[in-house]
């Protein structure tokens, strides 16, 4: 009976000893429940703002994307999400000047404060603060920023992060609170991330604006490439080739406008064609034509003579204009010389072929006006005066292989050329008979 008592007698102390750990226990339980839900909490909250940084970084590179070489609303999109995540009042961007500062964008500040900053966008800090501490200019000036700020804005706590390109300061964010409450060293890096993100945005604008730049030089000088080609064409078709070259690359196409200068002017035109082209078949007279202008075309070129028009087989060619030359008269008297020879060798293969052809030529020396005429697309390039109407005249005189000069001519070659005196003749169009001189040859060098 007494073990047994005993025995229940233990065993009614157990359950004493369960009862009053019970208690204990549920306490115990509901500590690491609630830490529990105090750690979920945390881990939410810490999960909620990574999840908003990262949307709001994501926003800023996507405006970044979609507007190049526009930076204003990429520093927007960056003040708005750094304030708003960061639980500030309001923002500032601020673009570096050398030893200044000049705002870039601004989000949230109150009125007062933003007319401040239309008014004076650009300031000097002060080198002991804030932005200052950052350029660390070599003047240190009060600033009225600060007392702006503080007084107009009612800012308490601000935090500013450089925004460094290659380690050097090219401008800075501010977020502003309006009570004194730090901020965090997560919040503090979300503001560098935006920062990096403006410098990012600032270079792209800055490589756009350079690629625009460039190509804009491009397509100018397309432009003016395609000018200077179509000015070489329209040149080229009464110039020769290097003249042409020499006045586009000079500028001087003034010269091409009308002007007086003194010339002397050359005409020449084949004896008998009217007879041959109303004789013979077309394609013979194209082929004729052609020989004879290919012939004389490239004597023009060697001597720089301008040619001033060629209809059939009248050529007319003008030397000292718009390329000055030492002795307009003795060059074309040179040039009618070796025209005369080409053709010469010509007119004995077309006699062989039965035209009969002859080659004349006539020179005169005076004052002209001259300059291009015509209309858009189709420009000729003419010399007006008697001294044109002289040399056409005297080329009608000329007999087969002759080259008549008139006397202002002969006074300017007598010395290098030898000539025979024609007679005189009374030119149409021309008051007074002339007295013009046939070309023999050069002299011979003493």
């Amino acid at each position: 009976m007494r073990r047994r008592e005993k025995s229940g007698g233990k065993a009614t102390k157990a359950q004493r000893h369960k009862t009053a750990d019970a208690p204990k226990a549920r306490r115990r339980g509901s500590s690491v429940a609630a830490g529990n839900e105090t750690n979920l909490a945390r881990l939410t909250r810490e999960l909620h703002e990574a999840l908003e940084q990262q949307t709001a970084t994501s926003d800023v590179l996507k405006i970044i994307s979609s507007s190049p070489g526009e930076l204003q609303p990429v520093f927007q999109a960056m003040l708005e999400n750094a304030v708003r995540i960061c639980g500030a009042k309001f923002g500032n961007l601020w673009l570096r000047e050398g030893d200044a500062y000049r705002i870039g964008a601004t989000h949230g500040a109150p009125a007062a404060y933003v007319d401040f900053l239309r008014t004076e966008p650009v300031f000097l800090p002060n080198p002991n603060v804030g932005l200052g501490q950052l350029a660390k200019p070599a003047v240190a000036r009060h600033s009225r920023l600060r007392e702006a700020t503080i007084n107009l804005a009612g800012a308490r706590t601000l935090v500013v992060v450089p925004m460094l390109k290659d380690d050097e300061v090219v401008g800075a964010v501010s977020i502003y609170r309006q009570e004194v409450r730090p901020f965090t060293d997560k919040q503090i890096e979300l503001v560098k991330n935006f920062a990096a993100q403006a410098v990012i945005a600032i270079e792209n604008s800055r490589l756009l604006n350079d690629l625009n730049k460039l190509n804009q030089q491009l397509e100018q000088r397309v432009t003016d490439q395609v000018s200077e080609i179509e000015r070489m064409g329209r040149l080229r078709r009464f110039l020769p080739a290097q003249v042409a070259d020499l006045i586009v690359a000079s500028g001087a196409e003034k010269q091409l406008e009308s002007h007086r200068r003194e010339i002397t002017a050359l005409f020449c035109d084949l004896r008998g064609f009217t007879g041959f082209s109303e004789s013979s078949d077309p394609e013979d007279v194209m082929a004729l034509l052609r020989e004879y202008h290919a012939a004389i075309g490239g004597i023009i070129n060697r001597y720089g003579g301008t040619l001033e028009r060629y209809a059939g087989d009248g050529v007319m060619v003008v030397f000292n204009d718009p390329i000055p030359v030492d002795n307009p008269a003795l060059q074309a008297v040179l040039m009618a010389i070796d025209m005369r020879a080409a053709i010469g060798e010509l007119i004995e293969k077309w006699r062989k072929l039965g035209h009969d052809i002859g080659f004349g030529i006539g020179i005169a020396h005076g004052y002209a006006t001259l300059g291009t005429i015509g209309f858009e697309g189709r420009f000729d390039y003419a010399a007006i005066g008697t001294v044109s109407n002289v040399a056409s005249r005297l080329c009608d005189e000329a007999k087969p292989g002759q080259i008549l000069i008139s006397p202002r001519v002969l006074m300017a070659v007598e010395k290098d050329i030898t000539v025979e005196p024609v007679g005189d003749f009374a030119l149409k169009g021309i008051r007074r008979p002339m007295t013009a001189y046939n070309v023999l040859d050069t002299k011979a060098a003493d």
